[in-house]
């Protein structure tokens, strides 16, 4: 027998911006019995073994597939740096973004946005872009079109016109290598009921490692697109960032091992 007051009579209203996580109230009553979420197994071929993931707790994670990193006309590519390299996650991207989207898979830009007069970042972070002092770094203007580096709401930081977000999707701008200091990332996760995450974009040894490492420290399932991430460092830095991840971290897959899954009507909706 439900031990539970019958309320019937009583107007319970939702309450919470996630239907995975919400109450139900009225004047007199708080119902706090979030509502069951139907796993949805999808088996995935990884490098190391087959791991199960639930598609209806799990969110794609794409790092810093922006301008300023991306696009021949950037940031990166105005100090010097090749970023032809960087491009190659675009286009696995492209297919597997559609795919993920078809079963509700939540899709979360997570782009470094700096504030306009920066007053969050640290002399040491500025560091790391203007060693010297000199030159151009965060939030300064590029020569010629004006634009300004990374800064939230303008060119430098919006996403390449190739990988056109979808209304659906969900932004966070963050200001260090992880996409959890300082941001509200793991309050949204948490809002979602996520407990997987699936990691795309730039750098792989740098944000997009730094990020999932958090992610890990945090309790959550990682597993690294190796398709969708690209670095402009060394190789020997995407071979040790693949090799920390699978020996400490989580998991490396491939885009085409999940969406072979999805098109086989694995996980539906």
């Amino acid at each position: 027998m439900d031990a539970r007051p019958n309320r019937q009579h009583e107007q319970l209203q939702p309450l919470g911006s996630s239907e995975r996580n919400r109450w139900l109230v009225s004047e007199a009553a708080v119902d706090l019995v979030r509502q069951p979420v139907p796993p949805r197994p999808l088996a995935v071929q990884t490098e190391s073994k087959e791991v199960t993931l639930d598609l209806a707790r799990t969110a794609m994670v794409v790092v810093d597939m922006q301008n300023d990193f991306c696009h021949p006309e950037g940031w990166l590519a105005h100090i010097g740096v090749d970023v032809t390299p960087a491009r190659k996650p675009i286009a696995p991207l492209q297919r597997l973004l559609p795919a993920l989207r078809s079963r509700d898979v939540p899709i979360i830009w997570l782009n470094w946005g700096n504030r306009p007069d920066r007053l969050n970042l640290s002399p040491a972070l500025l560091h790391v872009y203007k060693p010297s002092g000199s030159g151009v770094g965060l939030g300064d203007a590029l020569p010629g079109s004006g634009a300004k580096v990374l800064e939230r709401g303008s060119w430098s930081a919006a996403i390449v016109d190739e990988l056109a977000p979808d209304p659906s999707d969900i932004h966070v701008a963050k200001y260090r290598m992880s996409g959890f200091q300082d941001t509200e990332l793991d309050s949204i996760l948490r809002n979602l009921a996520v407990t997987t995450l699936l990691f795309a974009g730039v750098n792989a040894d740098q944000c997009v490692l730094c990020t999932l490492q958090d992610a890990n420290f945090r309790g959550y399932d990682c597993l690294m697109i190796e398709d969708c991430v690209a670095t402009t460092s060394p190789d020997y830095c995407m071979s040790a960032t693949l090799y920390n991840v699978r020996q400490c971290f989580g998991f490396v897959a491939r885009s085409e091992a999940i969406i072979s899954e999805l098109s086989q009507g694995g996980a539906a909706t």
